[in-house]
């Protein structure tokens, strides 16, 4: 608008490139927190259906290799909720004495 003095249209540009820059370093290492800890809190799940499933065979008289199959219900009453992978996943209990998946799966790192 004709008020601007050089050293005004000089600091603009200057102070431009270096937020620039750090946008790009923040923004992939934002991500990168956020999929770790999606992963940990997916592993932590896992954990805890393991834990309620052999809590569930135990209650129940199951033995090592019985199917789960139904009674996912029966094993969520042990938690406090029916657990949900945060990165979208969906969790498959599988027989007693084997661990729980996510199907996101070892791609992803969501195992147990």
């Amino acid at each position: 608008n004709g008020n601007q003095t050089s050293s005004q249209v000089l600091i603009g540009p200057a102070l431009a490139a270096p937020v620039g820059l750090l946008a790009a370093i923040a923004i992939p290492n934002f991500v990168k927190a956020r999929t770790t800890a999606q992963k940990n809190a997916c592993i932590h799940n896992l954990r805890q259906i393991d834990g309620a499933k052999e809590q569930w065979a135990l209650e129940n008289r199951k033995t090592q290799g019985t199917s789960t199959a139904g009674f996912e219900a029966a094993i969520n009453a042990f938690l406090r909720a029916a657990p949900a992978c945060p990165g979208g996943g969906r969790y498959t209990y599988h027989a007693v004495g084997t661990n729980p998946r996510c199907s996101l799966g070892s791609s992803n790192g969501h195992t147990l």
